[in-house]
């Protein structure tokens, strides 16, 4: 037993000393509630969220700065503004003076409204013509109907005296046969000694005057022969006289009208030069289209020549339409529709920012999607407009249009331990419904 206790003495002197120090156990209890704890936060609920970047700027874009463009040529003659004056609707910022010589002449306007009341009286002039003209084929015309009944009415008669005395020349003949016979009877009669001399002589008598009658009914009818021949002549001589005449006239009024119409052009045309210029003159006065602030001279010297359409000023209009334009991964776009609650945090702006426990975030301030643009931009994100959450506190005033922000849309809570994961993996957020995962269509 000695022996024993001698052998432990020295042989197990090291196995005493190898006990372990309660630094360790400290150290050791320390690392499992850390563990625990971490383990706890896994199964913590995170509010998953989609990041972005942009800038703060006008939801309308009335109301983002715009420049003010020159709508024509011209020389700067005067400023009526500096940069960063407070500008109201109508004021003049800037007087051009023209540098084309179409439009140096300054009676241009007078001489334009001469020239161009000149045109209206050779115009209404053609314009009467118009009517006199008209006036007179309405009056060939009628005349033309007038004539026309007159001699049809004359051919008429010729027609009807032609037949009688047609008539009339036949019964002379017929008459003066009758006379003939008797005639020659008598003649043998008064050769053969059987009548008297007198009594032969009247017969021969009135023989001759039946010849006489029969070649006067004849020149009769030959000159109603004629006359009917006259009377057609002269209807259809009549009928083509008034014709040609009722042509010329109408061919004058055609001419006439073609000559009006391209004086009314003319007059149409010079209107238009003449509006064009009044309002040219009036552009030598470049106004403000709205009030805001003058940001930036873009011409700026006295006497520097412009161009149409060139920028002489950029303006911000007044007013408190603020939004922000946000740039998300297209990865991410499916998940973001108009609503979705958002946190912004302004450059410049103090602000403490936990994505996934806004409640605890300081510094940031709420917005909701308004809307999601269907194509990318060019930078290959997809940019969203964000206005200000009419639920939680108003956006600082002092705010300035192009400001850089950083963006947070909120989506549902999901466990630590799964965000993690989908980090790692490089998967899309998820949107949850009663813990369980859903998908953008399952969930509508």
């Amino acid at each position: 037993m000695d022996h024993l206790d001698k052998l432990a003495e020295t042989q197990l002197y090291s196995l005493r000393t190898l006990k372990t120090p309660g630094i360790g156990r400290t150290v050791a209890k320390v690392l499992m509630v850390a563990t625990g704890i971490f383990i706890l936060f896994l199964f913590l609920p995170w509010q998953q969220n989609i990041r972005g970047t942009g800038s703060l700027t006008a939801f309308s874009p009335k109301n983002r700065p715009q420049m003010i463009e020159s709508a024509i040529a011209g020389r700067i003659t005067a400023w009526h503004i500096s940069e960063g004056d407070f500008v109201t609707k109508g004021d003049t910022i800037l007087t051009i003076t023209e540098i084309k010589d179409k439009y140096f002449d300054p009676n241009l306007v007078p001489r334009m409204e001469e020239q161009l009341d000149a045109k209206k009286n050779s115009a209404a002039a053609k314009r009467n013509k118009v009517e006199a003209l008209e006036k007179q084929i309405v009056a060939l015309e009628k005349i033309l109907v007038a004539k026309d009944a007159q001699a049809k009415n004359k051919l008429k008669q010729a027609v009807l005296k032609l037949e009688a005395d047609s008539l009339n020349f036949m019964a002379e003949k017929v008459g003066n046969e009758n006379a003939s016979s008797v005639f020659e009877r008598n003649k043998a009669l008064y050769d053969a000694g059987n009548i008297t001399l007198t009594k032969f002589q009247d017969i021969e008598s009135k023989y001759q005057m039946s010849e006489a009658k029969v070649l006067k009914a004849e020149n009769e009818w030959l000159q109603r022969k004629a006359d009917l021949a006259n009377a057609e002549l002269e209807l259809a001589s009549i009928e083509a006289t008034y014709a040609d005449k009722i042509s010329k006239a109408k061919s004058d009024l055609n001419g006439t009208i073609s000559e009006l119409n391209e004086t009314l052009a003319e007059v149409s045309k010079m209107e238009n030069e003449l509006t064009n210029i009044r309002i040219r003159q009036s552009q030598y006065q470049i106004i403000a289209p709205q009030t805001g602030h003058v940001v930036k001279a873009i011409k700026m010297g006295i006497g520097e020549t412009i161009k149409e359409g060139d920028a002489v000023v950029t303006i911000l209009p007044e007013s408190q339409d603020k939004a922000v334009e946000m740039y998300v991964k297209a990865m991410d776009i499916p998940l973001i529709e108009t609503g979705k609650k958002v946190r912004v945090e302004f450059d410049g702006w103090p602000a403490l920012q936990f994505a996934g426990w806004p409640s605890v975030s300081v510094g940031t301030f709420g917005g909701v999607v308004a809307n999601v643009d269907r194509v990318q931009s060019y930078n290959g994100m997809f940019r969203i407009l964000v206005k200000p959450d009419p639920e939680d506190d108003p956006w600082p005033d002092l705010l300035r249009l192009g400001s850089g922000i950083k963006g947070w849309v909120m989506l549902n809570n999901v466990p630590v331990w799964y965000e993690i994961w989908r980090q790692m993996n490089g998967f899309p957020p998820m949107i949850y419904e009663d813990g369980e995962p859903q998908t953008k269509e399952k969930k509508k």
